[in-house]
């Protein structure tokens, strides 16, 4: 169940060197796609935050085809918190921003199972 998990939380992790290998021709960003783990389906609307030293840098949220763009985060070791009502939060920590470098971060999201809990009726 775990290594379910974690295959389907991330897809690719990559650090891209060549500006132009990410799309945007842009050096300093830090961008990807967001998709639905289960429907390979880009995911709309989904909420990134940029925390650097416990503090919040920058938030983004995911276009119509998943997409999310950081751009000119300041260098340094980043977390990146991926939020989706419905959807299990999904947390990048130790990502490494340096100056003149393009990082490429895709991921996929769990949806979350919809439990109800009700109280037993055998329970006083």
């Amino acid at each position: 169940m775990l290594f379910v998990a974690v295959f389907c939380s991330v897809l690719t992790f990559a650090n891209v060197q060549d500006p132009d290998a990410t799309g945007t021709g842009k050096k300093d960003d830090v961008n990807g796609t967001v998709l639905d783990a289960e429907h390979k389906k880009p995911l709309k609307d989904v909420s990134i935050t940029a925390v650097l030293s416990s503090k919040k840098e920058m938030v983004v949220f995911t276009d119509e085809d998943g997409n999310y763009v950081f751009d000119e985060l300041k260098p340094g070791v980043y977390k990146f918190v991926f939020e989706k009502t419905g959807y299990r939060k999904i947390t990048k920590e130790k990502i490494v921003v340096k100056t003149d470098e393009a990082f490429l971060l895709k991921v996929e999201m769990i949806e979350e199972e919809d439990i109800d809990l009700m109280p037993s009726p055998f329970h006083f």
